[in-house]
């Protein structure tokens, strides 16, 4: 069965396969331009945007200070961030950090994230393929103990985040329902 099973997944090395990676790389260093190229053209307008309003100010200006103490360190640090790898190049781009030493820490980034989750991502779909191959209920309880452990880990995530959440004072005007 495990022949089966893994024939469903190319090789992550065949053409078919590392092609569209190598496409996607590119892909996401042209997306790194663009972001760095409308940052610096639009300025701090762009934080007037829905994009910025939606990050809020206390990120941006947290984002700022980093790249501000950072520079182009932070632009391939950002590669590792979910959720600040599309938005810190924009800052970058506003803050006019140097262009050649962008270029080339996004370059960098590039080419180190994404074989890195690339074939990460693939050993870890091979390997439970695999495991499936040789006993579909183990490879079952896994992926039952990998969606418990990711429901929990979100849930505990946001009541840590209600808990911050300021609460109105005592004797104030509640905000009533939304509608």
């Amino acid at each position: 069965m495990n022949r089966y099973v893994s024939a469903a997944i190319p090789d992550p090395t065949a053409p078919a396969v590392l092609i569209p990676f190598l496409l996607g790389m590119v892909g996401l260093f042209a997306a790194f331009q663009v972001y760095y190229w409308v940052g610096h053209k639009l300025g701090p307008k762009i934080y007037a945007s829905r994009l910025g309003r939606k990050v809020g100010d206390d990120r941006i200006r947290q984002a700022e200070a980093f790249v501000a103490r950072w520079g182009a360190l932070a632009v391939y640090g950002c590669f590792w961030v979910p959720g600040v790898r599309h938005s810190l190049p924009w800052v970058a781009g506003v803050l006019r950090i140097s262009y050649p030493k962008y270029l080339v820490a996004s370059a960098l980034g590039c080419l180190t994230w994404c074989p890195v989750t690339y074939f990460g991502l693939y050993s870890v779909i091979w390997g439970w393929l695999a495991l499936a191959g040789r006993s579909p209920l183990t490879a079952g309880a896994v992926a039952a103990v990998v969606i418990v452990a990711l429901a929990v880990f979100v849930r505990r995530r946001r009541a840590a985040a209600a808990e911050d959440a300021p609460t109105p004072a005592k004797g104030s005007p509640s905000p009533g329902p939304r509608g």
